[in-house]
């Protein structure tokens, strides 16, 4: 990406969070990053394709922050702890109004929209993550199928409510409590898992 490509795109991620995707147009976006609207038409095509670009890049860089949080983690329930611990220091720094991809399917919740299956991948893959790690500490079983998905279910409830708590300011701290609470279900499940070990032998 050039530097002027790269510009606008800065540029554009910070008017689409902080006004909204619809109340930002291609010239706000040329001026506020000191190029021309030709220069971000021959970049992007259209205002839809720097809105995928702008999601994608801040999913991006989402998981490029998270990694090193969950690489730290001995264990899965550390990690499935430490993704809390990664969206409270990214929230201090890129959560000013709440998750930029909640924020963007308020405003795109058409399928046919370029940036739709962005949002919605961000999301799976989170659900993806927590029942990933959930599955490493959870016993099978029980009516909803395996263990793990109940509680990456759980989890993801629990992170998403968090972030939206966070972003409306309703109370301080939402991201912390929501960690407290992940913390007391994945302890239970690893406790429910031994108990189901010691049955077995």
């Amino acid at each position: 990406m050039t530097p002027a490509a790269r510009r606008a795109l800065d540029a554009a991620g910070r008017l689409f969070y902080e006004r909204g995707i619809h109340a930002v147009g291609v010239d706000l976006i040329a001026a506020e990053a000191g190029v021309t609207k030709k220069t971000l038409y021959d970049r992007f095509g259209s205002k839809e394709q720097i809105v995928v670009e702008y999601l994608a890049d801040r999913d991006e860089r989402w998981r490029a922050f998270l990694a090193p949080y969950l690489e730290a983690a001995a264990t899965p329930r550390a990690r499935i702890l430490a993704v809390f611990d990664a969206s409270r220091d990214w929230a201090d720094g890129y959560l000013t109004k709440g998750c930029s991809m909640v924020n963007a399917h308020a405003e795109i919740s058409d399928p046919a929209h370029p940036a739709y299956p962005i949002i919605m991948g961000q999301k799976a893959w989170m659900l993806a993550l927590f029942t990933g790690l959930a599955e490493e500490i959870a016993p099978s079983g029980g009516e909803a199928g395996k263990g793990g998905v109940r509680l990456g279910r759980a989890l993801m409830l629990l992170h998403e409510g968090a972030l939206v708590a966070h972003g409306l300011q309703l109370f301080p701290d939402a991201i912390d409590e929501a960690r407290g609470e992940a913390e007391a279900l994945s302890g239970a499940a690893v406790e429910q898992g031994r108990g189901r070990v010691s049955e077995e032998r």
